[in-house]
């Protein structure tokens, strides 16, 4: 089995409701987030093409996070959370019978990284 990843950023804002700390106070992050889809090669030697990636990620996500106030999105977005909408978006679309949606990784600062897998 071979494992695609692809990463990307996106810039949104967010505070932590249910938190006592600096973070319940509106803030912004420059999220890193890294998709990794594993299977089977196809009949052209690819699990998935990389545009084609790169195209459902921006479609389900990028364009719903990106540049956006994430508690309109989610009730308490933390990085588990919002690792775990991700996932819940692109699962349907990133599940065949050949390759399947593997792992998700979400940076919210360059050292604080949440993982998401099923």
């Amino acid at each position: 089995m071979l494992c695609v990843v692809k990463e990307f950023t996106f810039d949104a804002a967010h505070n932590l409701v249910s938190y006592k700390g600096k973070c319940e106070k509106l803030h912004g992050h420059t999220y890193k987030l890294q998709v990794v889809v594993c299977g089977e090669r196809d009949e052209e030697g690819m699990v998935i093409d990389f545009i084609e990636l790169k195209r459902i990620v921006q479609e389900h996500v990028l364009s719903v996070l990106d540049h956006s106030y994430i508690n309109e999105i989610l009730q308490q977005p933390s990085a588990e959370n919002i690792a775990e909408w991700i996932w819940n978006r692109l699962y349907p679309h990133l599940s065949t019978e050949r390759y399947r949606l593997s792992e998700i990784r979400l940076w919210e600062t360059p050292t604080s990284f949440v993982i998401y897998s099923k």
